[in-house]
């Protein structure tokens, strides 16, 4: 019995001293994630009865919004590689103090995200020549939406986007995607254009 005893002890130090040899080489492994494919960046137009046109990716498909309250010309464009969507909703506008109701709306939806946002940048949307002008909200952090928008022609027309996303927000984990998805966004709004 102390003969196996002894054995055992030998080849129990045998293996730990060979285990504690590459220990000086030893370095902590940085946090991974999933590795993401993305899909080649290419465009069609949007074709409907909507009052507007636009350029979105191949790669989403566009649906009209189901939802109960939808109202007409609500669309979601459903990134489906990503899990995420982008809400687009359109109104007709009636006078200038419906104008404003809507403008101060987006802004209020956008800021509401402030609890949770470490950052809200604004950019002013203008292409005089299509008479397509906004505001653009890039929303940092672990909120709902990343990005929210609006255009108008300030007049009469309307039309809001928000992107979501149909996972918990971790913006560390999603910053990349957000960061494909704007490319899109950005195209959706320099081809956008009202058709009347």
């Amino acid at each position: 019995m102390n003969f196996k005893f002894a054995c055992l002890t030998i080849i129990v130090f045998t293996l730990l001293a060979a285990a504690c040899q590459n220990s000086a080489n030893y370095s902590p492994k940085p946090k991974g994630y999933f590795r993401i494919n993305y899909p080649e960046k290419k465009y069609r137009a949007f074709v409907s009865n909507a009052p507007f046109t636009f350029n979105y990716p191949v790669y989403a498909t566009m649906e009209l919004d189901k939802k109960s309250g939808a109202k007409r010309d609500w669309y979601n464009l459903h990134f489906n590689p990503f899990n995420g969507f982008l809400h687009l909703t359109y109104y007709d506008v009636f006078g200038s103090k419906e104008y404003n109701e809507m403008v101060e709306d987006a802004r209020k939806l956008a800021f509401k995200h402030t609890i949770k946002a470490t950052a809200i940048d604004q950019k002013i949307i203008n292409y005089p020549d299509k008479k397509v002008y906004g505001v653009y909200y890039a929303i940092d952090g672990n909120t709902a939406s990343s990005v929210q928008f609006f255009l108008t022609d300030s007049v009469k027309h309307y039309f809001r986007g928000a992107l979501y996303f149909n996972e918990r927000p971790q913006y560390d984990s999603i910053e990349p995607v957000v960061k494909f998805i704007k490319t899109d966004i950005d195209t959706l709004i320099s081809t956008f254009r009202w058709k009347n």
